[in-house]
């Protein structure tokens, strides 16, 4: 089960992202265009906003399957009906449309994320989270690659490629068709025990304002029990590092793709060998993660994410010097999706021990919107920087590779405030 909400949470990237820049750049905008296009996935970077009403609001009929599976399927309904619309529209005829439809999407997917990322801490106990979280942090890093990489991703790419050659609006109308198997499987799981907040409705005061009371219960008190029980500074620091922590894999991701197709490779090529074999490769490496960052802990694991990010982002400047070489993509994309395994799986296990089981859905939304601020808002710029060096490719990549070094820095500095974190709330443990 958290393999397939992995998947429905990484295959929407596939389709205001991956699906959205070939069409883009086909249909001529520029890199600058294609970069500030992504800015519609700045509603992740927000989602915490409603967080506390997905995490709390029961739904009137779909609430009857649970709290979270309820919010799951409503939310992947208006995603089936946004790609829809999304697949009768033409960049080259009204761009704002296609924008909102995107939009659309990336709103209904941010939405949709807070409920599987709390169903996922939900369905362990307290006791059960230290020992497991890796493992399920692992399991749902292979699900979101499947879906935006090697099944959902490359299947999409495929199908507009060079070889079969389906126009864009057609392949959406195909994956639309996905949309309706996954929203049958979460018809099928089974939904987790939420543990109840003190202060809730039922225990509303006498003569207490009701919108008052829901505020201070649903809106203010996860982020006050977040801060008071991590303390400002950890808190702040915590959120910091979420936030620059991959912000240079995240301006590489933008541009990769406009990045393959300028330097000669095919549709085909890219789907196949940064698709497929990326996705596959993350899905292996995620396992060996969870192993890792359970023996050795997520700052170590973090580390090692960094420091293999900061190398493939260099390997990419040297693929960009030598021209569409498939020997030296194949080891680049090895040590990027590495990387990148790496780190989501010591990210997400990072983000879930500090979440609160009363709170789950609006703090894990929090932590995880500060971080994809980095990778959305901020890596908008992307296609402008690129553009801003006349094209540049090499010097892009050396940038992006830099700007892991803060992230290094602050990881080292967080983790001694993490340790006296523990000291206080658990049993000492590795970190």
């Amino acid at each position: 089960m958290i393999f397939l909400l992995g998947f429905s949470s990484g295959f929407p990237w596939v389709l205001h992202g991956s699906v959205m820049t070939l069409w883009l750049q086909a249909s001529g905008l520029s890199r600058s265009a294609i970069g500030y296009f992504g800015a519609v996935a700045t509603v992740y970077a927000i989602n915490w906003m409603w967080a506390p009403l997905i995490d709390r609001y029961r739904l009137p009929l779909l609430g009857r399957l649970g709290q979270r599976r309820s919010w799951i399927l409503l939310t992947q309904a208006a995603i089936l009906v946004s790609i829809l619309f999304l697949s009768a529209t033409d960049p080259t005829v009204n761009l704002v449309l296609v924008s909102l439809c995107a939009l659309s999407i990336a709103f209904f997917s941010a939405t949709q994320d807070i409920a599987v990322d709390a169903y996922r801490i939900n369905i362990f106990t307290k006791e059960e989270a230290d020992d497991k979280m890796p493992f399920s942090a692992a399991v749902s890093t292979a699900g979101w690659w499947a879906g935006y990489g090697f099944l959902g991703g490359a299947f999409a790419l495929y199908l507009g490629g060079e070889t079969i050659g389906f126009s864009w609006p057609d392949v959406y109308r195909i994956l639309a068709v996905l949309y309706v198997l996954m929203m049958g499987l979460v018809l099928l799981i089974k939904e987790p025990d939420i543990e109840p907040i003190i202060g809730s409705d039922e225990a509303r005061p006498q003569g207490r304002n009701p919108v008052s009371h829901w505020f201070k219960s649903y809106i203010e008190a996860p982020f006050v029990e977040f801060f008071t029980r991590c303390g400002l500074k950890l808190g702040f620091s915590i959120l910091l590092l979420l936030m620059v922590f991959r912000l240079g894999e995240a301006m590489l991701g933008r541009m990769s793709l406009v990045f393959y197709g300028e330097i000669g490779f095919s549709t085909d090529e890219i789907a196949l060998y940064s698709k497929f074999f990326g996705g596959l490769v993350t899905v292996v490496f995620s396992l060996l993660g969870a192993v890792v960052n359970t023996r050795f802990g997520v700052i170590k694991g973090l580390m090692v994410g960094g420091i293999a990010m900061a190398s493939s982002n260099l390997l990419f400047a040297l693929l960009a010097v030598t021209g569409p070489n498939v020997n030296l993509l194949l080891v680049t994309l090895l040590v990027d999706n590495f990387s990148a395994a790496f780190a989501t799986v010591a990210f997400i296990s990072f983000i879930s021990y500090f979440t609160s089981r009363t709170f789950t859905g609006t703090q894990y939304a929090l932590m995880s919107s500060v971080s994809n601020f980095g990778r959305t808002s901020l890596a908008a710029s992307s296609g402008g920087i690129v553009d801003y060096l006349d094209g540049d490719w090499a010097l892009f990549f050396v940038l992006t590779a830099l700007m892991v070094i803060p992230g290094l820095l602050l990881l080292v500095w967080i983790g001694r405030q993490i340790r006296q974190y523990q000291e206080k709330y658990d049993e000492p443990q590795e970190t």
